[in-house]
């Protein structure tokens, strides 16, 4: 237990996030120690997308404008539709994703369903082993990745899951992942 005790984990999220896919995670890796602050586009609150409806908000602890890469030992990066759509589409969340990708060594990130799209709009999946949602497997590949239909997948630091029942591995992978720290930087990640 607390095997997480001193990491600072960051969940990018914005509205329309998948409810399981953020909330768990952040449950798992607090109770083994980890901080973990919800970094989104904008202050206050984003709500969830939970059965096919607008779920439960979470607060925002900080923006992207207030915070970076470097303050954080980990990302994750849950699905939904809306929530990566939207977070691809801004400039500073693309940032913010790579900055976990060009350190001299890679921290730690996980994604899980339609997460990975910010993976690939942030290029840092080039000749990666991984999976995602089954309907963006065609984006994944497009970015250079090499796509598997997995549970979970781990390449090197990257955590990748296919959807909400996938959740239980994709925490454990991510747990352990969090908890080895920086891995030696992938070639392709440029």
């Amino acid at each position: 237990m607390n095997q997480l005790q001193g990491k600072k984990v960051a969940i990018l999220a914005t509205d329309g996030f998948e409810h399981s896919e953020l909330f768990k995670p952040k449950e798992a890796l607090e109770q083994e120690g980890a901080e973990v602050q919800i970094v989104s586009l904008k202050s206050g609150e984003i709500k969830s997308w939970q059965d096919k409806n607008w779920g439960e908000s979470i607060k925002v602890d900080k923006t992207l404008e207030e915070t970076s890469a470097d303050q954080f030992n980990a990302l994750v990066l849950p699905g939904g539709v809306i929530n990566p759509d939207t977070l691809r589409s801004n400039k500073e969340a693309v940032k913010f994703v790579q900055g976990f990708f060009h350190d001299k060594k890679q921290k730690p990130v996980a994604a899980i369903c339609h997460g990975p799209w910010m993976l690939a709009e942030a290029g840092v999946i080039k000749n990666r082993k991984m999976t995602s949602y089954g309907s963006i497997k065609t984006d994944i590949m497009n970015a250079g990745a090499d796509w598997v239909d997995q549970e979970v997948v781990v390449d090197q630091g990257l955590v990748t899951s296919r959807q909400p029942k996938d959740l239980d591995a994709f925490i454990s992978k991510t747990i352990e992942e969090i908890g080895e720290g920086q891995h030696k930087k992938h070639k392709s990640a440029s």
